[in-house]
């Protein structure tokens, strides 16, 4: 086992794996909600709750959890996020009213947020710039595999143990990352003491969490006034967050701003939010119109869905690999490109009766446009944060990718939701919906020529100061 401490390749595999957790809990949950209904006696309401808290708590949590691992070192934070959302998991298993199912849930939120940046950062320091790419490649594809396994796997394990094993299956994947974190991975520091901003994190948390609350059930409440007050709360705790972090730049700040002066992480933050956005609104919209408008069973839906999935995962491969020889920015708008058109081709689709399985080929286009981002969208977002930011810096690149998720899944929600009424149809109003995340992708394409060009010579970074 030493002679793994701190391969580079063998430090990707345990990082993979409690990524690859982490997603597979956000959709392996959706299978089983028949089951815990029954078997808890819950409501529907009751049961979503244990869905959307999860994600909720992941997007309150990342932006401080990527400045935890500033101070205490990223291994050790990605051990603890580990541990706990093992142990939520076991708590989940064991849930007997779902009271106690969503509590365990926020856990599980809460230890997936600490360990997402902390992956993301290690890869960044374990591996040189000209092998990153490849890297974050096989990182993100772990991803692809997740959102694929997820649904089938669940399935599976309901039939033949119940619906607890979909949690009681971390255990053993969580025990063996632990183990393998505190004895593979390198405990990489920058030799600098961070202080945590507790105010700024206070401020930050309302924030995030008013807005995420908003839109994750913005429909259920119809977007009524008490929506529009956690939208308008979050704006005001946002701003006092901001002027927090103002007066906290040269002490040691929750946000540095440092960080916004990059050009490249900062355009590549609103280019990460499109394509998270665009992917999430057109999964939402197809699943929609696949069983609501052609009436297809979820089995049908889920093998629709299948070539985006799995088309990601191969192209993430190759395209990481692409990105270690070629501009990031090309890649990345050669992907939103391509996606767009997948997406445009959906919705041709969609203005007549076609047999299903017409579908298959777009979303397969789809899947190879998001492919083509997974890997570039990071390593232009990481290239010239210095090693002394990359926890910060990749904390807040995931809480833009969650609430680019969050923002565009409810708008084309609500678009469906108001264009009903004034088109032909759900199926018009689905149809007309898709223009949100072409809209987006088209957006992200025109920043993409904001992106400055790839230096020759690697910006200059901390040396990381091992402490074993």
């Amino acid at each position: 086992m030493n002679r793994l401490r701190g391969n580079p390749w063998a430090t990707l595999v345990v990082l993979s794996l409690g990524y690859f957790m982490t997603l597979l809990d956000s959709t392996i949950v959706t299978i089983a909600i028949p089951s815990i209904i029954d078997s808890l006696h819950a409501t529907l309401p009751q049961v979503l709750w244990a869905l959307n808290s999860y994600i909720i708590a992941i997007t309150v949590l990342l932006i401080t959890a990527g400045r935890l691992g500033d101070r205490y070192g990223p291994r050790q934070v990605f051990v603890v996020g580990v541990l706990l959302f093992t142990v939520a998991s076991l708590l989940c298993g064991l849930a007997t009213v779902p009271a106690v199912l969503v509590a365990a849930r926020v856990l599980q939120g809460a230890g997936a947020a600490l360990l997402m940046p902390q992956s993301l950062a290690l890869i960044v320091a374990s591996f040189p710039r000209e092998r990153r790419g490849t890297a974050l490649g096989v990182w993100g594809a772990i991803g692809g595999v997740a959102s694929v396994l997820g649904p089938s796997l669940g399935g599976l394990l309901i039939n033949v143990a119940g619906w607890r094993w979909i949690f009681l299956v971390n255990l053993p994947i969580g025990v063996l990352v632990v183990v393998l974190g505190l004895t593979v991975v390198p405990d990489l520091r920058t030799g600098r003491r961070h202080t945590l901003d507790l105010p700024g994190v206070g401020l930050a948390s309302l924030a995030l969490a008013c807005f995420a609350y908003a839109v994750t059930n913005g429909p259920d409440h119809h977007w009524g006034p008490l929506v529009w007050a956690l939208l308008v709360a979050a704006a005001l705790f946002g701003a006092g967050f901001a002027v927090r972090q103002r007066h906290r730049q040269d002490g040691d700040p929750l946000l540095p701003f440092a960080l916004l002066r990059i050009r490249g992480y900062t355009v590549t933050l609103g280019i990460a939010a499109a394509i998270t956005g665009a992917t999430f609104a057109i999964t939402v919209l197809a699943a929609l119109y696949f069983q609501s408008v052609l009436g297809l069973s979820a089995f049908r839906a889920g093998v629709l869905l299948a070539p985006a999935s799995a088309m990601s995962l191969l192209v993430a491969l190759v395209a990481g690999r692409l990105a270690d020889r070629v501009e990031g920015r090309f890649i990345l708008l050669t992907g939103m490109v391509v996606q767009g058109a997948g997406i445009l081709w959906t919705a041709l689709l969609m203005s007549g009766p076609v047999h299903w399985t017409a579908f298959l080929a777009p979303m397969a286009v789809i899947g190879m446009g998001n492919g083509c981002s997974i890997a570039p969208r990071t390593t232009v977002a990481m290239r010239d944060v210095p090693q002394e930011l990359t926890g910060a810096a990749s904390g807040v690149l995931e809480t833009v990718r969650q609430l680019g998720a969050m923002a565009f899944t409810a708008g084309v929600v609500a678009l469906v939701q108001g264009l009903r009424s004034v088109t032909d149809g759900s199926g018009a109003a689905m149809r007309a919906a898709t223009v949100l995340p072409i809209a987006a992708l088209a957006l992200g394409a025109v920043a993409c020529l904001a992106l400055p060009r790839e230096r020759t010579e690697p910006a200059v970074r901390a040396r990381p100061v091992p402490s074993d």
